[in-house]
Order: structure tokens, then C-alpha cells, then sequence
């Protein structure tokens, strides 16, 4: 076998270990994305619901209606119908369903959008992955991913995000993008949850932010969370790495995550962390699209102060 063909071999089996990795994310986050879509679509049913039922009672009421305009064009004595009328009215509770109505309906359109968002977010970030770069949007590559994300960090956090306006559109692999973004937040909800010790009173909370600097596009997911011992902060790239619980993890995520930004994007991603105060991951992708990636494997990790990274 020659050295291309090998070479060939390992860059597929290594597409298809990433991609098995992205699968195995979505299959953990599918019971959450089940969850976000049932909420909304809870309070859709009820809403269609009052409005079948209010719809019964006005349906008599324009009856009414069309009967007392009927005898009025007959010019009968109109007393009767008129009761008749008023009786409908007061049956049908005219004042609350004008009211109450709209309001129902608003919402019902609220959470049909909601629920389009969360499906369009998920077609958006588990679309196979391209062989060629396309220029991408960070911020909605980012939003897809928090709302696909959503069930892991509500519970535990807030989520903040400071994008720069002037960056535009980034020479990236969307798919394997959102992939390491997904790995960055969930680890960040997952150690804000652990340094929670199952408080459910006070709320962490995720940072992202997007800047350009230079000729290279930044983004930085910072948490409030535990932190990572200076022993194991060198090793949160290493393969098969985690400090998770047994099951919790496998230690794939950041590999990977290291992987698609250094050899494939031909960037960066480092981190900073002081224990019990968080983590800072910064990723910085090349504007211009490199001819020839030829990055090593070896990544860079910063080993600078954590409250530098968080507000420099």
C-alpha cells in the first residue's frame, strides 16, 4: 500500500470517527431537543384547543345574528330576537374572547416559530459535513448550537453572547464547527453543573463572544465552572483524556474539537483556567483561507492569568 493510499485510508477513518463522535452527540441531546419542541408544542395544543371551543359559542352568536338581521329585513317585531341575541351574547362571553383570543393565537404562533427555530437550528448543525470550506456566519453557527444545546445548560446556566458585528462571514467546515462548539458548551454547562454540588438556587453562566483580531476570527466560550487543575489543563487535548465520571465521558471531545481547528482550519484553540473560578476556551480561525494546511498536531495552550482572557 503506498503512503498516499494510507494517508487516504486514515483521513477517512478519521471522517468517519468525527462523525460517529457528532452522531453520538445528537443521540445525547435528542431527549433535550425532544423536551424543547414538547413545551411549545404543549401550549399550542391547548391554545388550538380554547379557540375550537370558543369558536362553538361564537359560531351560535353569528347565528343569532344572522337570524335577528333576517327579521329586521322583514320588519317584524324584533323584541324577541333581540333577547334572544343578548343571550347569546352573554353566553358566549364576547368581552373575554376579544380579549382573549388574539392572545391565544399569539402565542400558538409564538411557539410554532419557536418550534421551527429548534428544528431549523438542528437540520442546520447535523447537516453532513462538506468537503469544501464555505463561508459561514459565526453568530448563527453559534445560536444554532446553543438552542441545540439548550436542555444541557438551562438547568445550570445562563448563556451570554457578545458578537462583534463588523466580523463577516468565515472560510470554515460548518458542520465540524458546530461540532466543536457543541463540545465547548456542553463541557461548560457540565462543569458549572459540578461546581453547583446540586444547588438548584444560583445559576452559572456561559460567555461567548466573536471578534475579529487582525486577519483572524475569535471566539472565546468561557464559564464560571469549577476550572481545570494545572496537571490536567496540559492533557485536555489528549485522546481518550477526561476527568468525567465513568460513562460521562470519553474523552474524544476536545481531541476532536483540537483536531478540526489545528489540522483541518489550520487555527487555534487554547485555554486558561483557574480552579473554582472557570475556564476560557479561545479559538482563532484565519480569515483568508490557507492554500495548504500544514499545521502540526501538537496544539497551543495558554497558560496566561484566567482573569486576562476573561476581560482583555
Amino acid at each position: 500500500m503506498s503512503k498516499f493510499s494510507h494517508a487516504k485510508d486514515l483521513d477517512k477513518l478519521e471522517q468517519r470517527l468525527a462523525q460517529a463522535q457528532k452522531l453520538e452527540s445528537i443521540g445525547e441531546l435528542a431527549a433535550g431537543i425532544a423536551h424543547e419542541i414538547n413545551t411549545p408544542i404543549q401550549y399550542v395544543g391547548d391554545n388550538t384547543r380554547f379557540v375550537q371551543e370558543a369558536f362553538g359559542g361564537l359560531a351560535l352568536l353569528l347565528a343569532d345574528c344572522q337570524n335577528f338581521a333576517a327579521l329586521a329585513d322583514q320588519t317584524v317585531d324584533l323584541a324577541e330576537a333581540a333577547n334572544r341575541l343578548r343571550l347569546s351574547i352573554d353566553s358566549a362571553d364576547v368581552d373575554y374572547l376579544i380579549e382573549e383570543i388574539p392572545a391565544a393565537i399569539s402565542q400558538t404562533l409564538e411557539g410554532v416559530d419557536r418550534v421551527a427555530k429548534i428544528v431549523r437550528a438542528m437540520k442546520e448543525f447535523a447537516h453532513p459535513g462538506v468537503s469544501e470550506m464555505a463561508q459561514t456566519d459565526l453568530c448563527q453557527a453559534i445560536n444554532n448550537t446553543v438552542m441545540v444545546a439548550r436542555n444541557e445548560w438551562k438547568y445550570v446556566a445562563t448563556i451570554e453572547t457578545d458578537f462583534d458585528s463588523t466580523l463577516g462571514p468565515v472560510q470554515c467546515f460548518p458542520g465540524e464547527l458546530n461540532q466543536v462548539l457543541l463540545n465547548l458548551i456542553v463541557n461548560a454547562a457540565h462543569a458549572i453543573g459540578e461546581s453547583m454540588n446540586g444547588s438548584a438556587d444560583a445559576k452559572g453562566c456561559i460567555t461567548i463572544s466573536t471578534k475579529r483580531c487582525d486577519e483572524q476570527a475569535e471566539i472565546r466560550v468561557a464559564d464560571t465552572g469549577r476550572g481545570i487543575t494545572p496537571e490536567n489543563l496540559a492533557k485536555v487535548f489528549s485522546p481518550f483524556f477526561t476527568t468525567k465520571a465513568a460513562g460521562k465521558g470519553t474523552g474524544q471531545g476536545l481531541a476532536i474539537a483540537h483536531s478540526v481547528i489545528v489540522e483541518k482550519h489550520a487555527g487555534t484553540i487554547d485555554v486558561a483556567s483557574v480552579v473554582g473560578q472557570g475556564t476560557v476556551f479561545t479559538i482563532r480561525l484565519p480569515l483568508q483561507r490557507p492554500k495548504q494546511v500544514t499545521a502540526p498536531i501538537s496544539g497551543s495552550l495558554v497558560a496566561s492569568p484566567f482573569e486576562a482572557e476573561l476581560t482583555s
